[in-house]
């Protein structure tokens, strides 16, 4: 079992900056492959960026280039970078914990709104 708790979410006007975070514990979290998805008003939940437990990472295109995720496998904690916002980036943003088998695990989700 493993309980996933994001921060960082807030207001920002489109062109700024946030940083998500989400903590992880109950379970070994390096084993996890760790990602971010989003929901917005109305529209599926979709996946905004993953990465391995060594490191690879993958991002949706709409995305790709001005976001970054990253881990700190000590602190159990994995971080989504985001950079030149757009207000379609707005969302309640989901962390996520994955492994083979029935291992998956959703964080409460972290509201972004990009607006001026």
């Amino acid at each position: 079992q493993v309980q996933l708790v994001e921060s960082g979410g807030g207001l920002v006007q489109p062109g700024g900056s946030l940083r998500l975070s989400c903590a992880g514990s109950g379970s070994i979290f390096s084993i996890y492959i760790m990602g971010w998805y989003r929901q917005a008003p109305g529209k599926q939940r979709e996946l905004v960026a993953t990465i391995s437990s060594g490191g690879r990472t993958n991002y949706a295109d709409s995305v790709n280039g001005r976001f970054t995720i990253s881990r700190d496998n000590a602190k159990d904690t994995v971080y989504l970078q985001m950079d030149s916002l757009r207000p379609e980036d707005t969302a309640v943003y989901y962390c996520n914990a994955h492994r083979p088998g029935p291992y998956q695990y959703w964080g409460q989700g972290t509201q972004v709104t990009v607006s001026s």
